[in-house]
């Protein structure tokens, strides 16, 4: 037997662990996101562009050492949330973005030059995002993925005429944000609005793979074969779909200078990653297990 049958063996045999285990990477999302909130009062790191707060650019000759900057800045103004990155061109560092809540424009003007910064007026740019405004754009965009998950539960329950069916693929693709927003907070990563609409695109891709995924099974038994060989049939298409939407999303990530594409492209990444153990281990298991019974 060789390792593709190997493991085609164990997918049809231990689907029911491997349920476990999806089931298990949600409830442990659910912890890391229950602490974080326990500790901040948020469920996430929200960036400048969803709480408020200032964003300053500063032109730069040579690279810096951005985390030693940030490591300063954060030690002389600890009530402030201040992260630092910098902006490179054909590799050599161009400019220094340093983003900051709870604090004025002057106190961050007049402590840059203590971490190697010398700015003169004209020379930098700021933007300000005022926290009432930052706050109506987490609303709005909270608002707007609790719609996607309605629309598309709507469109799915129109699909497949069948409730539980259409409720597996809601659970995957909730799982799916879920566990990736889990990933971010542990990767210490600041969502901006950038980051919100990764998410929303991350939902498109979920919905992708569990439709093919239920519509092979479910809605096309006349094509023959049991449910595990329909369901890899499934698998082949879906995995294919997956992987080069994972190696273009990645290549994305690599080459990109820009921190907010990077940003989009990591978490369309690990959306996509989970995607696939959330489709293929929870869905599947969880519509096989469910037609079985149904069966007998």
């Amino acid at each position: 037997m060789g390792i593709k049958q190997k493991l085609l063996h164990f997918y049809d045999k231990k689907y029911k662990s491997l349920l476990f285990f999806s089931i298990s990477l949600l409830i442990i999302s659910f912890i890391i996101l229950g602490v974080n909130y326990a500790q901040t009062g948020e469920l996430f790191h929200k960036g400048v562009t969803l709480k408020g707060g200032l964003t300053i650019t500063i032109p730069v000759e040579s690279a810096k050492d951005i985390h030693d900057i940030e490591n300063k800045l954060s030690s002389d103004f600890p009530k402030a949330d201040i992260s630092v990155r910098e902006i490179t061109e054909a590799g050599k560092s161009i400019a220094v973005i340093i983003e900051a809540a709870d604090i004025t424009k002057d106190e961050i003007i007049t402590a840059l030059p203590t971490v190697g910064l010398t700015v003169t007026e004209g020379d930098y740019s700021v933007e300000s995002m005022g926290s009432s405004l930052g706050a109506r754009f987490f609303q709005q965009t909270v608002k707007a993925l609790i719609f996607a998950f309605v629309a598309m539960a709507l469109v799915v329950f129109i699909t497949f005429r069948a409730l539980v069916p259409s409720l597996f693929v809601i659970l995957a693709a909730f799982s799916d944000i879920t566990c990736t927003l889990a990933i971010t907070v542990l990767l210490g990563m600041k969502l901006s609005t950038a980051g919100i609409a990764a998410f929303l695109m991350l939902i498109g891709y979920s919905v992708d793979t569990d439709i093919l995924l239920t519509t092979k099974v479910l809605k096309r038994k006349q094509e023959g074969g049991t449910i595990f060989e329909r369901t890899v049939k499934a698998m082949k298409t879906g995995t294919l779909m997956s992987i080069t939407s994972i190696v273009a999303a990645f290549a994305g990530y690599l080459l990109s200078q820009s921190d907010v594409i990077k940003q989009i492209m990591l978490i369309i990444t690990i959306g996509l990653v989970i995607d696939m153990i959330m489709t293929w281990f929870q869905n599947a298991s969880i519509l096989r297990w469910w037609m079985e019974k149904k069966k007998k």
